[in-house]
């Protein structure tokens, strides 16, 4: 099966949001104020990563 720009868009937005989940866990997790500030803008970063994806799969949708 070949994939097309749609299916490397999703793939691409799920892995983000999915690093967006684990930086928070981490900034919750880890005790280090400095290191939790870290993961806290990590995860922002690369939540604007993924409302570009989104951005991205709405176009090729239409």
């Amino acid at each position: 099966m070949e994939l097309n720009t749609q299916d490397y868009l999703k793939k691409a937005l799920l892995d983000t949001q999915e690093r967006v989940r684990d930086f928070m866990n981490y900034a919750d997790k880890v005790e280090n104020a400095e290191l939790q500030q870290f993961f806290r803008e990590y995860a922002e970063m690369e939540g604007y990563q993924a409302q570009k994806l989104q951005a991205y799969l709405k176009k090729t949708k239409q």
